[in-house]
């Protein structure tokens, strides 16, 4: 589908209302979320959406600050806020075929060895969705087989999951540990033994790997079910070792697929288990651990990805060599929020390492880092359930989700005045009198007050405001105008600048925090990154855990477990 011919001049009219709203050059990044949240067809096309907005925000951060209002009301000035949608929650997702209210059972399956991050939301929140519906039965069945040298199974992971389930909402009825169930999955294989469907293998990898492209049987394929029995007899009781033998199906070698052709169904290892130890030698490997549980747990709809398709087809497979009836397959694209780099073998090194800060880390996109960062799980489900079933693989920027937090959380929560990277500018000729000013607690919610903060004639200014206006006239904003002298030293420094007047000109407006009663704050942001800053007081009354938007900086979240009164105030970033 082809871009909106009239996008480009809606992504110029918002570019126009965020940089008259902000006395400042347009950001990119609410353009881009105004533009997805009231044209949900565009969702797919992010990128694309991101590029001319883009090209747009440039050309308008280009224009005299002048002209920006009169080319705004040319356009037909401020756009509504867009409606609400009129279709109900859940419309992308079709029906469970074949399911009765009351009687539909679905299963959850993480393996324990890490946390859930933003790439499991879709099976929280799709899960829970039909649930819901169905008034049906939801299982966490944890897939803790023995795992590998790469990657084990960890004890930690058996309760952090079930506190991530619990913080998004999400509360199984069940839980199952497949390491419990391990002596249930040998009469299965032995039936499919018996059917002569199954051999012991002893070829050496690399030779197995060969002969499986060309399409060559093992020498042991030709074994009969009783010779298979007898091996698999000799696996259980130890007669071989890790790496020795494994048991293997029969499938078409000729098979257009070649890692279809005859799969490991079990293996041997003697890795310690967190849960039962070594008292298991002989593990399925999870595909066939899946085509008995879906059927022995009364599963009756499997929801899983379309990156899934192999487990599909090998439960298929031996439910019809078995004669067996197992649920239908339910599957979902994969969706990729764009600035989440999700590796959880790399999350689990860097935060044993102590290189991230525990696993609510914001580098980790786990659940636990998106509600440190003041990100709720309403607002998370609601960015997952918006792509309903779709097989299309979708990737969206994280803006898209920040929009979805912002809905729930900007006409609520207060502005604070907060300078990063500070220079101390004392003001010569400041007025006297003017020691302190009444600021607005939220620009367009006046039932939310407002609060006196001290004024100057000594303030904190950010370096990066302060650089590039060197030698210019600049208007504190809500307060006064002064020019700053043509040399600005880095963060840390102090400079002297000139009252110019009150009078509110068109000139540029800089965030800024009074030297009076200023407090320190300890800001880390979504790349794990702490900067310092300087808050206004009120900041010192703060309470852990609350919601705050820092003015031209985003919404942040003072950490929980910050104690009141201490210095610095420790927040987290959370998004523009």
């Amino acid at each position: 589908m082809a871009l909106p011919s009239d996008l480009a001049s809606r992504a110029r009219r918002a570019a126009l209302e965020n940089a008259v709203a902000h006395d400042g050059p347009p950001r990119a990044a609410p353009v881009v979320a105004r533009l997805l949240s009231s044209d949900p067809s565009l969702r797919g096309k992010a990128e694309e959406v991101r590029s001319i907005v883009d090209a747009v925000v440039a050309e308008v951060a280009a224009l005299p600050r002048s002209e920006l209002a009169g080319q705004l009301a040319a356009l037909g000035g401020a756009e509504p806020p867009p409606a609400k949608e009129a279709r109900a929650e859940g419309a992308d997702f079709p029906d469970l075929p074949g399911a009765v209210p009351g009687q539909v059972v679905l299963r959850m399956a993480p393996f324990p060895s890490g946390v859930l991050h933003i790439g499991h939301a879709r099976m929280l929140f799709a899960h829970e969705y039909y649930r819901e519906k169905y008034k049906g039965k939801l299982l966490l069945v944890f897939d803790d087989t023995i795992g590998s040298e790469e990657k084990r199974v960890e004890t930690e992971f058996f309760d952090l999951i079930l506190g991530d389930c619990e913080l998004a909402g999400v509360r199984p009825d069940e839980i199952v540990y497949k390491s419990d169930r391990i002596p249930r999955f040998y009469p299965w294989a032995e039936r499919v033994i018996d059917k002569g469907a199954a051999y012991v293998c002893r070829c050496p990898a690399e030779l197995l790997r060969e002969r499986r492209s060309a399409g060559i049987a093992c020498p042991e394929r030709s074994q009969s079910p009783p010779e298979a029995r007898s091996e698999w007899e000799r696996m259980l009781v130890g007669v071989y070792a890790p790496g020795e033998a494994v048991l293997r199906l029969k499938t078409d070698l000729n098979d257009p697929d070649p890692a279809f052709r005859d799969r490991v169904l079990f293996r041997i290892s003697d890795l310690d288990h967190p849960r039962v130890g070594r008292k298991y030698r002989v593990w399925p490997l999870l595909e066939f651990s899946w085509a008995v549980d879906d059927v022995e747990l009364g599963v009756t709809h499997v929801l899983r990805g379309k990156d899934l398709v192999m487990e599909d087809r090998m439960e298929r497979y031996l439910w019809d060599l078995l004669g067996v009836k197992g649920p239908p397959f339910i599957h979902w694209g994969i969706l990729r929020v764009r600035e989440a780099k999700v590796a959880k073998s790399k999350a689990f090194r860097e935060v044993k390492s102590g290189l991230y800060d525990g696993w609510a880390d914001p580098r980790t996109w786990s659940l636990r880092s998106l509600d440190r960062r003041g990100i709720s799980m309403e607002a998370l489900r609601a960015f997952i359930l918006s792509f309903g079933m779709s097989l299309a693989d979708i990737e969206v920027p994280a803006e898209t989700l920040y929009a979805e937090n912002r809905k729930r959380i900007d006409a609520t929560t207060v502005r604070r005045s907060f300078v990063a990277d500070p220079v101390r500018v004392e003001v010569d000729g400041y007025p006297s009198g003017l020691d302190r000013v009444e600021l607005a607690n939220h620009p367009d919610r006046p039932e939310l007050g407002t609060r006196s903060v001290p004024a100057g004639p000594a303030f904190y200014l950010a370096y990066r405001d302060l650089a590039p206006r060197a030698g210019s006239e600049i208007r504190l904003k809500d307060l006064l105008n002064l020019r700053l002298p043509a040399d600005i030293p880095p963060s840390g420094g102090t400079v002297s600048a000139t009252f110019t007047g009150r009078e509110n000109k068109k000139i540029p407006r800089l965030q800024w925090v009074s030297a009076v009663g200023a407090v320190p704050v300890d800001l880390l942001d979504v790349e794990g990154q702490r900067s310092n800053g300087i808050g206004e007081p009120s900041l010192a009354g703060a309470a852990p855990g609350e919601i705050l938007q820092f003015e031209r900086v985003g919404f942040v979240r003072v950490e929980k477990d910050w104690v009141p009164g201490a210095t610095p105030i420790r927040v987290v970033y959370g998004h523009p």
